[in-house]
């Protein structure tokens, strides 16, 4: 793992479009894309940027399930309003939240995988250690699956809502293993909420209790964190 302090979210998204536009430079094709307001800084440099995404392919990690593309809560709606109605890219593969038959669902987003193998994966990381919605107890070895939601997610998720009921108590998410077939691994956390889940995350044994944890065994993984997230770090 290699760990970058910056001073704020904003020098945390420049870094990672340093990454990002290193990597396109040397041939990324495939870029795993990540919801929340972590990547935001670096969905706006991304934006402002020349770079063109035209030739590009990204792939989300996850959407609630149950909530249309055009649902404002919706992760289709937050990539839309963020970075693909600025910056199209050549194809932009994200979970059907409204897929009648989830096991179907499931097979066709591990075969989107499988065929555009992840060159770059940006992540966020949740106050228990969890990537995308792979809670707390996920299987390193699982792919794209259905995910019901923890409590604590869902508490955390509600602030994006009008109430807590109206959020979704299921999603469907790319599994860890997947995660881990990725080239390069680019984490961003910022803030104190943060503190707990990245000391566990680089410092902690690695286990299903901590998700991120197996980001310990991925041979090119860069943190890059605040020193409000950073703070309990050895």
């Amino acid at each position: 793992m290699k760990l970058m302090i910056t001073k704020n979210n904003i020098e945390g998204g420049d870094k990672a479009f340093e990454i990002i536009k290193n990597g396109m430079a040397n041939g990324a094709k495939v870029l795993g894309l990540a919801t929340g307001s972590s990547p935001l800084p670096l969905y706006s440099k991304m934006v402002h940027s020349d770079l063109d995404f035209s030739d590009i392919f990204s792939i989300n990690l996850d959407e609630y399930y149950g909530l249309a593309p055009d649902n404002k809560q919706s992760y289709h709606y937050f990539m839309q309003q963020h970075l693909f109605d600025k910056k199209p890219f050549k194809h932009s593969y994200i979970p059907n939240g409204l897929a009648k038959n989830l096991d179907e669902e499931v097979k066709r987003y591990n075969k989107i995988i499988e065929e555009n193998p992840i060159d770059i994966q940006i992540l966020g990381i949740g106050r228990n250690g969890h990537i995308a919605f792979n809670e707390p107890g996920t299987p390193f070895g699982s792919l794209t699956h259905v995910v019901e939601l923890s409590q604590n997610t869902i508490k955390a998720n509600s602030r994006f809502f009008d109430k807590i009921e109206d959020v979704p108590r299921k999603a469907i998410c790319m599994g860890i293993k997947s995660i881990m077939h990725s080239k390069k691994i680019v984490l961003l956390a910022f803030g104190k909420a943060k503190q707990d889940a990245i000391k566990a995350m680089i410092e902690g044994p690695v286990t299903e209790k901590v998700p991120a944890s197996i980001l310990q065994d991925h041979p090119d993984v860069t943190i890059i964190c605040d020193p409000l997230a950073a703070d309990k770090l050895s």
